[in-house]
């Protein structure tokens, strides 16, 4: 046998496996999330922090569970289900769960204000579109949805995600949390088990003159609500937790230029935010959190420090607490990478060309084929 041609093949069949090996290292590994989200819609902030971890070709989409906050459960799991027919995105589990705080009530909360001044924002309690019974789901302004969710509850289905995937899924909580504290009663292994959580919550001292925060500084909606849950999530042995403040949130804006460059393209995800974003202006609170998980260098200043909330009744119920290694109490707490700022300029890059781009795995999505009476953009 001539051992020429056989050391031929033999070279071209290892250039071949390493060039296969090449490629597959250099192919970025598919990041698994699970998204959390009190998911008021159509388009603003929950819905569009959505979009940005739909609209990224290299995480999958475990499921979306559905807590009350900014609106009541049932309509933002309707809401949600309908931005999933909206972009195509059907295959992916949307999953009821908290519809309540674990200790807070409305009514607790209005004696509560008498004593120590009104909050402003109290999600679904005072949002005017949710004025309506907390099992109702009124008419969506984009469509009611034709899918239904899971039969599962959240907390058992955020259980059952990082045992199939241990040490590989990602937390993505940008409501109250509520299902994310209840999936670590169920399963007190849960938080190890996951690769790590990231929340858009809390507040540490944001430079601003909006009213909500000027005189209460450490007040943020999100832990606010349901301040025991936020507390256990904050507690637990997460191996990384990263916390998108209102510090940060604030040097953000939806501006009227983002919305007309997205609003050139003609794709599904585009046409949902420019169709149904109310007015232009609103800060990009969830959708930093998302973004800032699928690219930490968007964030140019943080603290990495202890983090919990007060559970106190008085004044400070609910507050975000903050403590360095110098100052911290003796009882066990959890640090927390804490954004502080953020490169303004790539992130509207970055949220437009996610926002205008085609909808990875997208399959016939519905806002492209415009119901009777209305108008394609």
């Amino acid at each position: 046998m001539n051992a020429r041609p056989f050391r031929m093949k033999c070279a071209i069949f290892l250039c071949a496996i390493f060039s296969l090996s090449a490629a597959f290292a250099q192919s970025p590994k598919s990041r698994y999330v699970v998204i959390d989200q009190d998911a008021m819609g159509p388009a603003g902030t929950d819905m569009n922090s959505m979009l940005i971890i739909l609209q990224s070709p290299d995480v999958n989409v475990l499921g979306i569970t559905v807590v009350t906050g900014d609106g009541w459960r049932n309509e933002e799991v309707a809401h949600t289900l309908r931005l999933l027919e909206l972009v195509g995105r059907t295959d992916i589990p949307v999953v009821a769960g908290a519809d309540a705080p674990m200790v807070r009530t409305k009514q607790w909360t209005s004696s509560w204000e008498q004593m120590y001044g009104k909050v402003l924002y109290q999600g679904a309690w005072t949002m005017p579109r949710s004025a309506h019974n907390p099992e109702e789901v009124p008419k969506l302004a984009e469509g009611n949805p034709t899918i239904k969710a899971a039969s599962e509850d959240a907390a058992h289905f955020l259980v059952r995600m990082v045992h199939k995937y241990p040490h590989e899924v990602t937390i993505y909580a940008a409501g109250p949390m509520t299902n994310i504290a209840t999936a670590i009663l169920v399963d007190p292994e849960f938080a190890s088990l996951a690769q790590e959580l990231v929340i858009m919550g809390g507040s540490i001292n944001p430079h601003t003159d909006d009213p909500e925060y000027l005189d209460s500084p450490r007040h943020e909606f999100n832990l606010w609500f349901d301040p025991e849950a936020s507390s256990i999530m904050l507690h637990a042995r997460w191996a990384k937790i990263s916390v998108t403040t209102v510090d940060v949130s604030i040097e953000t804006h939806l501006t009227a230029e983002m919305l007309a460059e997205i609003g050139r393209s003609h794709e599904p995800a585009a046409q949902y935010i420019v169709r149904y974003t109310r007015k232009p202006g609103d800060y990009l609170w969830d959708e930093l959190a998302a973004a800032a998980w699928l690219d930490p260098s968007l964030i140019t200043r943080e603290r990495y420090v202890f983090v919990d909330v007060s559970l106190d009744k008085g004044i400070s119920y609910g507050d975000t607490l903050v403590w360095t290694e110098h100052d911290k109490p003796s009882i066990s707490l959890q640090k927390a990478h804490v954004q502080m700022d953020v490169d303004w300029p790539k992130f509207q890059k970055m949220f437009v060309q996610l926002m205008s781009a085609p909808t990875p795995k997208a399959h016939d999505p519905q806002m492209l084929h415009p119901s009777p009476g209305e108008s394609k953009q």
